[in-house]
């Protein structure tokens, strides 16, 4: 009986821990969208007039350098959290 009831629990904990992680990376995909939203708003609006019509490429490369470097940001600070832990 005892068994039974430390599985249980067991059971309980991991199914709490699934939700937590399913929680956290929903909310990460929509912050990643409203950055996006946002990175891409912000290219349209300042980054395509200064080169023209002909910027649909350097518009996506910028978009890319910053969506990377945010990236790299974001993920370096928070592993060092992690690591003080």
């Amino acid at each position: 009986m005892v068994k039974i009831v430390r599985h249980i629990k067991g059971i309980k904990k991991e199914v709490l821990n699934q939700m937590l992680t399913l929680a956290t990376s929903a909310f990460g995909l929509v912050a990643a969208l409203a950055w996006n939203q946002f990175i891409t708003e912000f290219v349209e609006r300042y980054i395509k007039p200064l080169f023209g019509a002909s910027s649909g490429v350097i518009s996506s490369l910028i978009y890319a350098v910053f969506v990377t470097i945010l990236a790299v940001v974001v993920t370096y600070n928070l592993t060092k959290i992690v690591k003080r832990r």
